[in-house]
């Protein structure tokens, strides 16, 4: 008889417990997710923090968060797992009364993009399992992650481009692209000047000079084809140069503006599902460099527009200095880098394998 009453009670326990954690219990219950930096480079490795508070007096004696994460976003934890093909981040707690949980992630960043985190899947029960309650809990969560730039050198371009068409006897802008010769270091070089070939020949440490020339607006193009009769979207295996085109742009673009010249870029890709193909004029000032690569980011390999009559559209292009970035060359676009010499700029086409004076 004592065993049966020593049951009940236990069964009657377990059924107020559990009542009082399924309903009362998660009103104090809160998530937010967050990474301390807005924006990131590809390659870099970010904070991703989870703070998980329990303002009531009961215990949560099981919680589980599921969210699913990036592919590009490498964990350092042992709760990264992944289920049918997609990424998923687990994380289980169990939380006292009036108590807060505060797990910092280190994730690696391994593509370009812009990534917005909404919900998070949130399952939790009372201390013997009787009941089980399943909730989407929204917790925003945004990054930015920027191409990653490549070496100085993999932005220059031929010695003879002509930025701004006309070189200039008196300063008003060095060019930072027209380079128009070779000559020994000097203290207060830039490193960034520094011509490696020329410094292994001679043994002597060599830097490239400048010419000058009137207010330079570098505009770069990046061309979304891999090929001149490619329709379709590009397959997972073909994004890797389009991506390098990407990164090629931005190093030409940060370059620019540390020179003090004005830079902008276009593509035939959106920066949006749905949106038309992304075209940032050239200009410099506060605020510009982020502008730039927060747009890069966003860019979305999806051809919009052929390149050939992407480039006849831009009839707002005038005295820039233009650099097209494809992965061919072809007769179509020739023709229309002559459409925008006549607009009085100054065209030169970089095939991404080899580079192709214009």
């Amino acid at each position: 008889m004592d065993a049966l009453l020593i049951a009940v009670i236990f069964f009657a326990l377990a059924l107020v417990q559990s009542v009082l954690v399924t309903r009362f219990g998660l009103r104090g219950f809160s998530y937010r997710r967050d990474f301390p930096q807005r924006a990131a480079s590809c390659g870099d490795t970010v904070d991703f923090i989870e703070v998980i508070r329990n303002r009531s007096p009961f215990l949560l004696p099981w919680v589980r968060l599921e969210m699913r994460i990036p592919p590009s976003f490498l964990f350092s934890t042992k709760e990264e797992v992944d289920i049918r093909g997609n990424n998923y981040h687990k994380s289980v707690f169990t939380l006292t009364p009036f108590s807060q949980v505060t797990r910092r992630h280190r994730v690696k960043l391994q593509h370009r993009g812009h990534f917005v985190l909404t919900q998070t899947s949130m399952t939790a029960s009372d201390l013997f399992g009787m009941n089980r309650i399943d909730r989407d809990l929204e917790a925003p969560a945004e990054l930015f992650v920027y191409p990653a730039l490549l070496d100085a050198s993999a932005a220059d371009l031929p010695s003879s481009r002509a930025q701004g068409e006309v070189s200039v006897m008196r300063w008003i802008q060095p060019d930072p692209f027209l380079i128009n010769g070779i000559r020994a270091y000097r203290a207060g070089d830039a490193e960034r000047d520094v011509h490696w070939a020329a410094t292994a020949r001679t043994g002597e440490l060599q830097v490239k000079t400048h010419d000058f020339t009137a207010d330079p607006r570098l505009m770069v193009i990046i061309n979304a084809q891999k090929g001149e009769d490619q329709w379709s979207d590009l397959m997972d295996y073909e994004q890797p140069q389009i991506e390098y085109a990407i990164s090629l742009a931005a190093t030409m673009c940060m370059n620019a503006l540390e020179q003090g010249t004005e830079a902008g870029f276009a593509a035939n890709m959106p920066l949006e599902e749905g949106g038309d193909c992304a075209v940032l004029l050239p200009a410099r000032g506060a605020g510009r460099r982020e502008e730039i690569m927060r747009a890069m980011a966003c860019l979305l390999i999806r051809r919009i527009r052929s390149f050939p009559t992407f480039l006849e559209q831009l009839d707002q292009l005038h005295g820039m200095d233009i650099v097209l970035l494809s992965s061919y060359d072809s007769p179509t676009i020739r023709e229309k880098m002559e459409l925008l010499r006549r607009r009085g700029n100054s065209v030169t086409l970089k095939v991404l394998e080899a580079i192709a004076d214009a």
